[in-house]
């Protein structure tokens, strides 16, 4: 099958690299020329392609061109400019994909379309997206427009915080004090399992559905990080244990009732 990967990033290159091995042919984009020898050698073919609120940088058309599947893999950007509109770029995106022969759509989407709560709320796959951030509100609003489409199927997967080589959020909890919401839950997932799980959809032919990617272990920040850091031989971190947590619990119910997927990695 030939798959686009719009982003090949720290998920989207092993992604990327895993399907090749299991047969497919993929084209891969980056926003870095630097970065396009890299993904050429390992065997992807590489796209410089920009997406902008004004217009789509780059050879789109001929990065979708001749592929079945388009795996959306980009981040909001909303922390290095809080005045981005992600959703203008996504229309922008979609005006190419319904004049090409994708037909089918993964948008990987996060978890934070979900508002934490005092009462440590629990989500599945069943619950209507209810953040308030602006972070939120535009992958929420991404999700409904990728999805109102007659031309391609859609599938959202949502992930919680992502694990792996180089990458844990308690890198950067080290040494911190008076950090919140010491018995709010953890909702991670690692990035093995991340890849399994899009495996899983492209072979399982699961499209039209919504999916959270989060490991069924939810132990408190508090507790979590803390073994962690231990393990890791960093510096511990310290929590404000006046405050009232809030945070949540999110349900992957799709993940092993449609896909019938285990996970591989515990937290």
């Amino acid at each position: 099958m030939n798959i686009s990967i719009l982003g090949c990033g720290w998920l989207g290159l092993p992604l990327a690299k895993k399907l090749i091995e299991g047969g497919h042919t993929l084209n891969g984009s980056t926003t870095s020329r630097d970065k396009m020898n890299s993904l050429g050698n390992e065997g992807i073919a590489p796209y410089k392609i920009q997406l902008f609120e004004e217009g789509v940088q780059g050879d789109i058309s001929s990065f979708l061109e001749n592929s079945e599947v388009l795996i959306i893999d980009i981040p909001p950007g909303l922390r290095k400019d809080p005045e981005v509109n992600f959703v203008a770029k996504i229309g922008r995106l979609k005006s190419y994909v319904e004049k090409s022969g994708i037909q089918k759509v993964l948008f990987v989407s996060a978890t934070s379309v979900f508002e934490d709560g005092k009462n440590l709320p629990t989500y599945t796959e069943e619950d209507v997206p209810n953040g308030t951030a602006e972070n939120a509100k535009q992958l929420i609003e991404a999700e409904e427009l990728l999805k109102a489409s007659d031309n391609y199927k859609t599938s959202v997967l949502r992930f919680g915080g992502l694990i792996g080589p180089g990458r844990h959020p308690v890198n950067y909890l080290s040494g911190k004090t008076d950090l919140k919401d010491p018995e709010g839950p953890v909702n991670l997932i690692h990035l093995e399992d991340c890849i399994g799980i899009i495996e899983a959809i492209i072979e399982k032919d699961a499209w039209g559905e919504t999916f959270h990617g989060v490991c069924p272990e939810h132990p408190t920040r508090k507790e979590y990080y803390s073994r962690v850091a231990k393990v890791k031989g960093l510096a511990g971190m310290s929590f404000n244990e006046d405050s009232v947590s809030k945070g949540k619990v999110i349900k992957s119910v799709n993940i092993d009732e449609i896909l019938g997927y285990q996970f591989k990695n515990t937290i």
